[in-house]
């Protein structure tokens, strides 16, 4: 009785199991909501890490424009991450302590992303010992790919103000004198428009991982619109 039942009815069971399994499984993904990355103000971070003057700003917070030398003599300015995801630190070549990290962990970033269009920016902190030359040599050692990833030097003032008026990675130097900051381990994600969207401490590859995992969420936003 019941092989006939089946043999009769099997086309009609088929279908009731399959749309049940994908109606359970567009129910589940409807429910659950889709992660979105913040977008970061001066008003939501360490008030060290901000210049006083924009504390308190609270949205509408967009990268400055800046024009740097990079480790190859070429002028970069905000213009050459136009319309691009990026990752941008804060470091300088011969500091002892956390840079050598975040240059490995920049490192695994660059090797991760080859297949990408995703850029890399590390701003000097010591522009005036880190010249272009200097740079050069750092990036021929560490293996730095020139089409990703700018190490770059400048006018000292124009850093500091990147620093702590643009991405809100450095603390203020007590001990030194006009424009003398103390860079943090912070890796910082931007996005297209040039806003601030994570950061990250760039001494540790598990938080590595969070950032290719944000840049994945942010890419799949530019995909849906």
């Amino acid at each position: 009785m019941y092989k006939k039942f089946f043999k009769r009815y099997w086309p009609i069971i088929l279908f009731l199991f399959i749309f049940s399994v994908v109606g359970i499984r567009l129910l589940t993904e409807a429910q659950t909501p889709e992660k979105k990355l913040p977008v970061y103000s001066p008003s939501m971070v360490s008030e060290e890490l901000v210049e006083e003057e924009i504390r308190y700003v609270k949205k509408y917070h967009r990268i400055n424009p800046f024009s740097m030398v990079n480790q190859n003599g070429e002028t970069v300015t905000e213009m050459d991450y136009s319309d691009k995801i990026y990752v941008a630190d804060f470091f300088f070549t011969t500091c002892p302590n956390i840079c050598p990290m975040m240059t490995a962990n920049m490192l695994y970033i660059q090797e991760k992303l080859k297949e990408d269009d995703i850029m890399l920016a590390s701003f000097s902190v010591t522009p005036e010992i880190d010249t272009v030359e200097v740079l050069k040599e750092y990036s021929l050692d560490k293996g730095v790919n020139d089409e990703k990833w700018n190490l770059m030097t400048g006018d000292r003032e124009q850093i500091y103000n990147l620093a702590r008026k643009s991405f809100l990675v450095a603390k203020e130097d007590p001990l030194g004198g006009e424009n003398q900051m103390i860079h943090t381990e912070n890796f910082v994600l931007i996005d297209k428009e040039k806003r601030i969207r994570g950061y990250y401490d760039g001494t540790k590859l598990e938080e590595m991982e969070k950032l290719l995992a944000d840049i994945e969420i942010l890419k799949k936003s530019y995909e849906e619109i």
